[in-house]
């Protein structure tokens, strides 16, 4: 088995903190970050095809935080052991 690349390694990293990034602002920052996410379609010119479908998700806040906060859950679960699996296939010789 070919052993990954320090760049790859460190890409992938990257990545990762962006997810936790979000993921810390639907947490902690929930308010902020809802309204973020509301503001981005509505802004004019649109450049969102799905616009309408998107903002009607959006509608109910209380049931959108709730199942981002669960898919969050899981997206974290699925982030971490993605790290972990390629830092060991990294350090493995």
């Amino acid at each position: 088995m070919n052993q990954p690349s320090i760049g790859f390694i460190i890409v992938f990293l990257l990545f990762s903190l962006l997810f936790f990034s979000n993921t810390y602002k639907l947490w902690f920052k929930t308010d902020e970050y809802y309204q973020s996410i509301y503001n981005s379609p509505t802004a004019q010119p649109s450049m969102y095809p799905f616009k309408d479908f998107f903002l009607k998700r959006l509608e109910n806040k209380r049931s959108w935080v709730l199942w981002q906060k669960f898919f969050s859950i899981l997206g974290m679960l699925a982030i971490l052991g993605a790290d972990v699996l390629v830092v060991m296939a990294f350090v493995a010789k």
